[in-house]
């Protein structure tokens, strides 16, 4: 972005947006930055709705574009778990000012907030205000 200019390129967007658009991307980047370390059907019970093979098409792309980090470890049963990268870290930070607007428009409008974030650990609103990505 030049400085004393209206203009802004949004090329820098390109390929990242299509990835952190998906209806789930954020969401699942917000619950991983507010663990060190998650496993996948931790970030299940956080999301209500997501199927399975969502969850499992939306963090293969965000590994792909290097936002989170995948860690399988070699047991019986096969654990694997997911943790931000420093790109993903940072995007995480980046999406809190649209998380506190959120809320706030969540407190205009009463109606809005249907109260399952209260049952999930790591989504309730003063987690999400308090605890950094």
């Amino acid at each position: 972005m030049e400085n004393n200019s209206n203009h802004i390129c949004l090329c820098p967007l390109e390929g990242i947006i299509n990835i952190i658009a998906k209806k789930w991307a954020i969401l699942i980047i917000s619950i991983i930055g507010h663990h060190e370390k998650i496993r996948f059907n931790d970030i299940m019970q956080r999301l209500n709705g997501i199927s399975p093979k969502t969850l499992s098409d939306v963090l293969k792309d965000l590994q792909k574009e290097n936002l989170i980090h995948r860690e399988a470890f070699s047991e019986i049963p096969p654990r694997v778990e997911y943790s931000l990268t420093d790109d993903g870290k940072q995007l995480c930070e980046a999406v809190r000012p649209l998380i506190r607007w959120a809320e706030k428009r969540d407190t205009a409008d009463k109606h809005r907030c249907r109260g399952t974030c209260h049952d999930k650990p790591g989504l309730s609103k003063k987690v999400m205000t308090q605890k950094k990505c």
